[in-house]
């Protein structure tokens, strides 16, 4: 068959640059290459303005032709000479080469790897490719998956008929041919590729469809000196027996492809025969480092099916076209690009628009180009994903465009329920803008009025007559952010209003028409009109980690390929060009993952063997079976079938052919097997065991084989999280190297199982682990060789495909491992990872028959339900019991048997169905039917209830999918809330197409936020090693459906991120002295961004920024150096927009404590309980990075204490004194105290509950209007922060003396600590009813990946630290005991120490940090106070404060007072006057100080009265020392009066009159009990006392006794602890009466007094009170303030 030049009439413009041109006499320099680029490019888009005739007139170009023109043609464009020395295609003059010079010329490996690739102009349809596979026998299953499956009943879309030309072409050998028709059904949208870099379950194969029509062909271009080349070429014989397979062919509608044989090679092929691993027998090669093989997986299908074929249809990118080599080291085709999809990994989209270049932007990123192309929606995609397509597309459709309350355009507030909203201050001032109004209209409304009421109010301004009026066509849009509140929901339940009534600011709003509201995210009527396609867009999101091109694409390399084969089978001296024939084929094999299957290995040794290469090189071939028959299959139409070498090279072909099979079928379903003249047989009726063979792990990095000694994997069967059976680990073998470095087991498992004893939903994981090599002395871990098995990665499939049909035949999986460039194993750091692939290659039997899994059928006539009632009571007190335990997780063994047995009772208990499905015995087909029948007939949960049931322990498809629908009645601000659990609950989803993926997409369909919050959480969840191909095809569906103006919005802030993220880095790696610099030059370019766009902010969609505030933007000097961005809002009316931008740091686990506490203060304010919490955002942008809101007018509390010195912290007042600077007025002070009051009590039991640790000054925030908050929660669950051996968190929470001291507004408790008390036990108490939500919404978060939350015993702190078990009055107790613990640490004032000293680095020792009175909050002068005239210690009174101590009364007389003052000081307090003294003065101007030493305690008095004595003394001596010590500052400050002084006066003052006396019959106060009996026990909580009152003044140390009488005996005397020195204890302690039966107690009554406990006398009485219990009723608690009096006391 001769080769068929191209003439010049056949509508083509002959503008090729090809291999072979004539010499040129000069190189072309850059400007007139690119002038010729710009000619070619002209030339070619004219050249494509041709009509169908001329599509469908003859194109008859050989294999040759294309390459040459595809390989050199474009690339010339764009190649610029590098030396003179170097070869290029348009030097050599094609006349003068004679066959040796050509020869020569095409096996010279610089010829081809010279030059650059880049973007070819014209898509081209690969002529070699596309026919071999439409040529190639169709193999039987049982053996290789086959490309050429049945007949389907899918078709194209009707856009393809105009496409194709409608003239039948034969080819010029006679082949004919045809295509087979089926008739057409509903169209499937292509857009799913058929693999992932990330398998972690099988994507199933589409059944090919077929479409009638040909396929748009774009003829290559070829100059006459081009053809001269093919000529030569085409003159050989082996062009001639292999140009049938290769030459171009265009297919009619009318024709069919007939007589596809079944292989009889194929049929042949051992499984278990494919590589051998003797290293005597490895071949040599290259020096060429693959560093990343990761092509994609599709099989090579006819037509529209064939990926190859699609992506020869579609123009590159030139993410799409190279693969980063290394020969020596030295990288071969310059910098890195992120690959398109299409071919290797995820789904994301090529450019497929013809003549257009894909044009990168500023960031480096592959952008879509627009074009006419009807095929630029096209991409191929398997099965399942067809089916997901149509799942998705169906459900599109209940979103209409035109259905306002689904597609609003604009954001809604949210809304939060919360009880008591009609309590005190229920009023509020609105002021709200109107169009035409200079002045906003300002009024005042109820926070429990409709916001449509309060339209109706602010139209009553516009119009007269509201009847007129569509109050539904106006919204009130928040001034300052694009979100409008919710017309049908009560103004005080939008988050926004609550967040203004906290921060007490003005609430301003906006009336707009709906019209005139900013819609420009609504989905449109061509968004309607789109199809689904999961993967166009996807080609903008940046990808979570490297990786390297191919080179070539792959038909490029099979082009290469099949003209080396004609070069070999041509030229005489054969040896070379056999040798470039196994580059070749080395190369298809790096390109296909290096993979090498045994078939190629005995191929390339036969083909050595076979031209005679010396025997070091080449191993003795082995014939594989059936060889004889695949010889002459495939030689039919050769000139010389004898030829060993071309016997050879045809079996090297098949089996190339053969790998590209498995390759593309790795990634389909089991389906892919699935014939429709196979018989069906169902699963539960199978008794084989399960069993596969592992055979090999292809693509092992170079690091891994010099580090590990031998490799194994854990093959284990799981179901609902747990293993079915006991892992099976295989033998232990190491690394052997063919073409590439692989691990071969060919080692047959066997579960000891049944088939129809599996699950559904049984998952098959397979874990590889490295053994470390022992030899490896250069590694600096000394402790390596002590040192296990190391986890190198982990893949999972489903055993049943999404039809339910068992998996069979040869299975490729991708295992993703996370390693570090370095090639130390053992060691994964956090940063600078690189995630890497392998391949294991999985063979699973291939029966006669195909297992399909039946679901059980259920009677749904037939309920059951018995009553609880009719059990025998400590049966049903047994039931009840386990009924009401928290959670699933604390059920035994027996307590599962017992429920599941009684199930049926407990209908009247809809919440503890997860226990009970949890207590199945099985998850066997024949169990099922119970299960379902169960399931059918049970009344639906609570939605936070069924969440649950989207764990890891239900797998159960029913299971899930009628949680799912319970689910849906959650409202969609709930849903925002717990978004991160539902997405972490997609991985244990088995197959793509689920209820949950479902209902995620239609609430993102039909509310924006969701939507927002979705896209953020996904893209980040594309990390992740396992499931990133999963999140990847959801997210394509997300942006697919979301519309073209969210879909631009989102792109836009992922946009802003990164750059961000690049400024971050930069200033981050300058030194501290250029950093600002840095900041500032980098910020220009996020400016530059702004100019072009406005955008929203990913923290809160509804504020948008047009413009960066550069001057005010600055970093934190942290070691994060985080940066603070301040951005201009878009909206004249708002606020500027500050967040912390960080890199470094994983913000994922702080979203997930924020969430949490977010959760919390819900439950409180559902609850009436409003704890003033802070709630900020934070969200994680990617792995390592992320954005913070910034609280404004805050600041840590180390700034404030180190205010006062570096010892700050163990001071009582700094936080008062800061608060009272910002508060100065007492109405503002004390406004500010309660917000501090409520905020410390919602952070003391959020960061108790949560187990937050490494709380230290730093990372505790104070607002100026009193609300405390906690940041940076890096620590979290009881991980706590280390101090040498020691854990630096020692207190429970942090509930320091300074805090106390704001919360008491004193030194000394009072009634307000015990507000503070109760606000903290109520607040525990209501999170402990919420135990079972907290446990399973952390328990989703599992998977995720966060350091400090791997397994379900992380779970325990926070189930331990919520004390489910407990009563409420138990769990107040306990936490009462929590805070008097926190209180008394002195660990966490030393830790704020420790923070202080470690953060003078950054801000330095405060200037006025000199000697002052620590009990005075201020130092004073004489010039304000009067100089002092008399001074003397005048007596002195006993004091228990806390404990026993003698305080001094200091008598002073000053200039012009006729009236002395008295101030009362300690020693310790005149010791400290002169410890300071010392500091300032020298010694010698100063009195000595008298002895402190006292020696017994037995006249303490008599101490006392000495001191007085001496303390005289030493005051007169210092008033008459020298002026500078008299008069300084500290002596006026220590005889200034404080407010102590001033309440005591009056007792000084009695002291003149004659000796202080008591006051006999002083009772007052008040007791809070709480009473209560059950299980015949009697409960006292004694809780508080309050203002009690003492004879002498002083503060008691009090305590309560109680007894029940009549007591003769005094039995039942009950004593709580001593509190000391306070007048308002608080006590919390139970006092318990066991074996008291409720008419006994009736007979009784309750005697309880309060006592002061002293250490030197006798007990005193502060006043008592006699309840009797027949006033009580029993059967419920009373809790009660009760009034002391001086009742009598035992």
């Amino acid at each position: 068959m001769d080769m068929a030049q191209v003439s010049s009439d056949n509508g083509f413009k002959q503008c090729s640059s090809s291999h072979l041109e004539p010499t040129r006499t000069k190189d072309v320099d850059k400007e007139e290459a690119l002038q010729m680029e710009a000619e070619a490019l002209a030339k070619l888009q004219k050249g494509r303005q041709i009509t169908d005739n001329q599509r469908g007139s003859e194109l008859s170009n050989s294999t040759r032709q294309k390459a040459q023109v595809f390989n050199k043609q474009d690339y010339d464009l764009m190649v610029f000479p590098e030396s003179d020395t170097q070869k290029r295609a348009v030097d050599i003059d094609v006349e003068k080469l004679t066959p040796a010079e050509l020869e020569k010329l095409l096996l010279d490996d610089s010829f081809e790897t010279r030059r650059t690739p880049v973007l070819p102009v014209t898509p081209v349809l690969s002529p070699s490719f596309s026919a071999q596979l439409y040529l190639r026998p169709a193999i039987q299953r049982g053996q290789w998956p086959t490309g050429l499956s049945g007949p389907s009943a899918y078709t194209l879309p009707s856009i393809y008929q105009s496409t194709y030309s409608s003239k039948q072409t034969a080819f010029q050998n006679g082949f004919n041919p045809r295509m087979p028709t089926f008739p057409s059904t509903e169209p499937i949208y292509l857009s799913l590729p058929g693999q992932s870099p990330y398998f972690s379950y099988p994507l199933m194969s589409a059944t090919p469809f077929h479409p009638q029509g040909n396929l748009p062909i774009y003829r290559p271009v070829v100059s006459p000196d081009m053809a001269k080349l093919f000529d030569k070429i085409a003159s050989t014989s082996a062009f001639l027996k292999n140009g049938k397979a290769r030459t171009d062919l265009e297919i009619n509608s009318k024709t069919t492809i007939s007589n596809l044989q079944v292989s009889p090679k194929s049929e042949g092929i051992s499984k278990f025969d494919w590589l051998d691993l003797d290293p005597l027998s490895k071949p040599k090669v290259d020096n060429v480092e693959v560093l990343d093989y990761e092509e994609e997986k599709n099989v090579p299908r006819l037509l529209a099916e064939d990926p190859w074929d699609a992506v020869l249809l579609e123009e590159r990118s030139p993410a799409s076209c190279h693969l980063e080599r290394k020969v020596n080291g030295k990288s071969l085709s310059g910098t890195m690009v992120t690959r398109s999809q299409s071919l290797n990994i995820r789904t994301a989209q090529l450019a497929k628009v013809q003549g257009q270049i894909s044009q990168k932007d500023s960031n480096g990123t592959s952008s879509l180009p627009t074009g006419s192309s009807l095929l630029q929606e096209l991409e191929v995609q398997n099965e399942e994903g067809a089916a997901f397509c149509q799942s998705i597309t169906k459900l599109k459709t209940n979103f209409p465009y035109t259905d306002r309350c689904t597609n609003p355009g604009y954001l809604l507030s949210p809304v939060t329920v919360q009880r008591n909203i009609c309590g005190e201050n229920a009023s509020v001032k609105v002021s709200i803008e109107i169009e035409g109004f200079q002045l906003p209209v300002t009024f005042t409304c109820d926070v429990s009025s409709t916001v449509e009421i309060i339209i109706m109010q602010a139209l009553c301004w516009v119009h007269d007559d509201l009847n007129e009026v569509d109050v539904g066509s106006y919204v009130l849009k928040v001034c300052g952010q694009e979100e409008v509140l919710q017309n049908n929901h009560c103004l005080g339940s939008h988050e926004h209003i609550q967040n203004c009534r906290k921060w007490d600011t003005e609430i301003k709003l906006q009336l707009l028409t709906l019209s005139a509201m900013c819609q420009n995210l609504a989905r449109t009527a061509e968004d309607d009109e789109t199809p689904v396609d999961l993967n166009k867009q996807l080609h903008q999101i940046e990808k979570p980690y490297k990786e390297v091109m191919t080179r070539y694409p792959i038909e490029e390399l099979l082009d290469s390929y099949h003209n080396h084969v004609e070069l070999a089978l041509r030229i005489e001296h054969q040896h070379r060009a056999v040798d470039q024939v196994i580059k070749a084929v080395r190369k298809i094999c790096s390109a296909l993952d290096g993979v090498e299957t045994s078939a190629i290995t005995e191929s390339v040794k036969k083909l050595k063997r076979a031209v005679n290469l010396p025997r070091s090189k080449s191993a003795d071939v082995t014939s594989l079976p059936g060889e004889g028959d695949t010889n002459k299959s495939l030689t039919r139409g050769s000139l010389n079938p004898e030829n060993p070498v071309q016997v050879s090279l045809d079996q090297l072909t098949t089996a190339i052919y053969d790998l590209l099979r498995l390759h593309g079928n790795s990634g389909r379903s089991p389906a892919g097997c699935v014939q429709s003249n196979k018989n069906i047989k169902e699963a539960w009726t199978t008794t084989e065991q399960l069993q596969f063979t592992i055979f090999a792990a292809h693509g092992i990095s170079s690091n891994w084989v010099s580090n590990y000694e031998k490799y194994y994997l854990v093959c284990s069967l799981s179901h609902n999280g747990k293993d079915l059976f006991k892992p099976i680990h295989s033998k232990k073998v190491g690394t052997y190297k063919n073409f590439f470095y692989l691990i071969k087991w060919d080692e047959l498992i066997i579960f000891p199982i049944q088939i129809s004893q599996l699950p559904l939903e049984s998952l098959l994981h397979l874990t590889l682990f490295g053994i470390l090599n022992q030899s490896i002395g250069s590694s600096p871990d000394s402790n390596k060789q002590r040192k296990g098995p190391e986890a190198l990665g982990k893949v999972s499939l489903p055993l049943y495909d999404f039809k339910r049909f068992l998996t069979c035949g040869t299975k490729l999986l991708y295992l993703w491992t996370s390693s570090h460039t370095t090639p130390i194993p053992g060691t994964i750091p956090k940063k600078g990872y690189v995630m890497e692939r392998i391949v294991l290659q999985v063979d699973f039997p291939s029966p006669t028959f195909d297992i399909i899994y039946t679901t059980p059928q259920v009677d749904r006539s037939v309920t059951q339900q018995h009553n609880l009632e009719t059990l025998e009571s400590d049966i049903k007190r047994k039931l009840l019991d386990i009924l009401h335990k928290d959670s699933s997780l604390g059920l035994s063994k027996e307590d599962k048997v017992f429920l599941w047995d009684k199930r049926y009772y407990c209908l009247n208990h809809p919440d503890c169905l997860p226990k009970i499905l949890a207590s199945a015995p099985n998850w066997k087909w024949t169990n099922l039917a119970k299960t379902y029948s169960l399931l059918q007939q049970w009344p639906p949960l609570h939605p936070l209830t069924a969440l649950e049931l989207l764990d890891s322990k239900f797998a159960d498809q029913e299971v899930r999918s009628q949680a799912v629908t319970w689910i849906e009645a959650i409202s969609d601000d709930e849903l925002t809330d717990l978004l991160p659990q539902f997405v972490q609950a997609l991985k244990y989803e088995i197959y793509l197409n689920s209820s949950l993926v479902r209902f995620l997409l239609s609430r993102a369909l039909g509310n924006i936020q969701i939507a927002h919050s979705l896209y953020w959480l996904l893209k980040d969840a594309l990390h992740d090693a396992q499931f990133g191909a999963r999140y990847e095809h959801v997210l394509g569906a997300l942006l697919s459906v979301g519309g073209r103006g969210l879909r631009e919005e989102l792109l836009k802030q992922t946009k802003l991120v990164q750059l961000l993220g690049g400024v971050a880095e930069k200033v981050k790696q300058a030194s501290g002295s250029t950093r600002q610099v840095v900041l500032q030059r980098s910020m220009e370019r996020v400016q530059s961004f702004f100019l072009r766009n406005k955008c929203r902010l990913p923290l809160k969609p509804s504020l948008v920024a047009k413009e960066l505030n550069i001057k005010s933007c600055s970093f934190f000097s942290s070691n994060a150096v985080p940066l603070k961005v301040t951005m201009v809002n878009a909206d004249p009316v708002g606020e500027e927009i500050n967040v912390m931008f960080k890199v470094g740091e994983d913000l994922r686990q702080d979203m997930l404590a924020l969430q949490m506490i977010k959760i919390m203060d819900k439950i409180w304010l559902k609850e009436g309980l409003d704890l003033r919490m802070v709630i900020f955002r934070c969200l994680s942008t990617g792995r390592d990075r992320g954005m913070v809101e910034l609280v404004p007018a805050s600041d840590t509390l180390r700034k404030i204490q180190v205010e006062y010195g570096v010892t700050g912290s163990f001071k009582d007042k700094p936080l008062a004194e800061w608060l009272r600077k910002y508060n100065p007025s007492e109405e503002e002070y004390e406004k500010a105290s309660e917000n501090f009051i409520y905020s410390c009590a919602g952070c003391c039991v959020a960061t108790y509950v949560l187990g937050i640790c490494d709380r230290h000054n730093d990372n505790i925030m104070l607002r100026s209007t009193g609300h405390m908050f906690h940041i940076d929660f890096g620590k979290f669950l009881g991980h706590a922060q280390m101090f040498g051996s020691f854990k630096r968190d020692r207190a429970p929470f942090v509930l320091t003396s300074d805090m106390a001291y704001v919360i008491n507004g004193g030194e000394k408790p009072t009634i307000r600590f015990q507000l503070f008390v109760d606000l903290c036990c109520q607040a525990y108490n209501l999170i402990r009813k919420q135990t079972n939500l907290f446990l399973n919404l952390l328990s989703l978060m599992i998977p995720s990946g966060l350091p400090e939350l791997t397994s379900i015993q992380d779970l325990k702190y926070v189930r331990d630290a919520l004390q489910p078990q407990t009563t409420d009055a138990e769990a107040t107790i306990f936490f009462t005991r929590l805070i008097e613990s926190s209180l008394g640490s002195i660990a966490t004032k030393f830790n704020f120490f420790i923070h202080n000293l470690a953060q003078l680095r950054f801000s330095g020792l405060p200037s006025n940090d000199e000697p002052i009175l620590s009990f005075s909050p201020k130092t004073y002068s004489f010039r304000q106070d009067g100089r002092i005239k008399e001074v003397s210690v005048f007596t002195y009174h006993k004091k228990y404060n806390p404990d026993k101590h003698y305080i001094y009364v200091v008598r002073i007389l000053r200039e012009g007072q006729l009236e002395p003052s008295f101030v009362f000081r300690t020693f310790d307090e005149f010791q400290e006057l002169h410890n300071k003294l010392s500091i300032i003065f020298p010694l010698w101007k100063l009195p000595g100080f008298p002895n402190r030493m006292v020696l017994g305690r037995t006249h303490i008095k008599d101490v006392a009265a000495k001191r007085k004595i001496e303390l005289n003394s030493y005051l007169q001596s210092l008033m008459s020392a020298s002026t500078d010590v008299a008069e300084c500052d500290l002596v006026c400050t220590f005889f200034h009066p404080l407010l102590r002084d001033e309440k005591a006066e009056g007792i000084a003052r009695s002291a003149d009159v004659g000796p202080l006396s008591p006051t006999p019959g002083q009772i007052g106060g008040s007791v809070k009990l709480s009473v209560s009996y059950r299980n015949g026990t009697l409960f006292i909580m004694v809780m508080h006392i309050k203002d009690l009152v003492t004879e002498d003044g002083a503060d008691p140390n009090p305590y309560v006794k109680t007894y029940l009488l009549p007591d003769p005996h005094k039995t039942s005397k009950r004593k709580t602890k001593i509190s000391r020195k306070t007048r308002n204890p608080t006590f919390n302690e139970m006092l318990v009466y066991n074996g008291y039966s409720k008419e006994t107690l009736r007979q009784r009554e309750l005697q309880l007094s309060v006592l002061s406990a002293e250490s030197l006398r006798e007990n005193f009485f502060l006043g008592g009170i006699t309840l009797p219990l027949k006033d009580f009723n029993l059967s419920k608690e009373t809790v009660k303030w009760y009034q002391l009096t001086a009742a009598t006391y035992l």
